[in-house]
């Protein structure tokens, strides 16, 4: 009797550091959509860390409305990071994109390349990205460019339509409001981000948990198809760095 009092104890105890450790410092998420490729694939499972910019009410499970703004925060989120956030329009949502637009900077699309503050970004062509569609299971070849934001900070995007002929490949100028992001995904024609206003829009700070900092497992299984996550194990993509 007193040997599973001890062990049920352990076990609480064991859930409340799980649950302590998730809340503060490192919480997982995995890639449902292509909005991220080539950086981040479906079948990626990544921490992020949530201490970086402090926390607000979304950093907690069921975001209970228990201050606003954000406390303990230790920096202030950086141009090029990929970052996971609640969608402003649909709380129940958590998106990761990348954040290219501070607050006060002007962004717009033009003919499929992203300008800021009124300059376009430097791309440069590299090869071209075979990859598997994960809605028709179909061999699909992208476009991929290295893209260089004016901090420096460059990344891999992908663009499936000629320059100009995407849906959001000429935008309207968004003036990103006091305390809030613009975000975008890097496969530029497969993303629903701040370039539509009526569903995602600016995100203000207190809506973000944190940057994606590693893919700790990656698998070509869905996440419910779980005999086959290590069959389709992608090793070279395990505890690799989110750049």
């Amino acid at each position: 009797m007193q040997r599973t009092i001890k062990e049920i104890k352990g076990l609480l105890w064991a859930l409340v550091f799980a649950l302590l450790i998730r809340t503060f410092l490192f919480q997982p998420f995995n890639i449902p959509s292509g909005s991220m490729y080539p950086t981040l694939m479906v079948g990626d499972y990544i921490f992020v860390t949530k201490y970086s910019y402090g926390f607000s009410k979304f950093s907690f499970p069921l975001a209970p409305n228990l201050f606003s703004g954000r406390i303990s925060e230790m920096r202030k989120p950086e141009t090029g990071e990929v970052v996971v956030f609640t969608n402003p329009k649909d709380p129940s949502m958590d998106y990761i994109k990348r954040l290219v637009g501070q607050p006060g900077d002007r962004i717009q699309v033009k003919e499929g390349v992203l300008h800021i503050n009124g300059e376009p970004v430097k791309l440069e062509k590299i090869a071209d990205y075979p990859m598997i569609d994960y809605r028709s299971n179909q061999l699909v070849v992208l476009s991929q460019y290295i893209e260089t934001l004016p901090n420096g900070k460059q990344h891999k995007i992908l663009k499936d339509m000629p320059f100009g002929k995407g849906a959001l490949d000429n935008t309207q100028e968004y003036i990103v409001p006091a305390g809030h992001y613009f975000m975008m995904g890097d496969n530029r024609d497969h993303s629903q981000d701040s370039r539509v206003l009526e569903a995602v829009g600016y995100i203000p700070e207190e809506f973000l948990i944190g940057p994606a900092k590693v893919i700790f497992f990656s698998t070509e299984a869905k996440w419910y198809e779980l005999d086959n996550w290590i069959s389709g194990l992608r090793p070279k993509r395990l505890l690799t760095m989110i750049e």
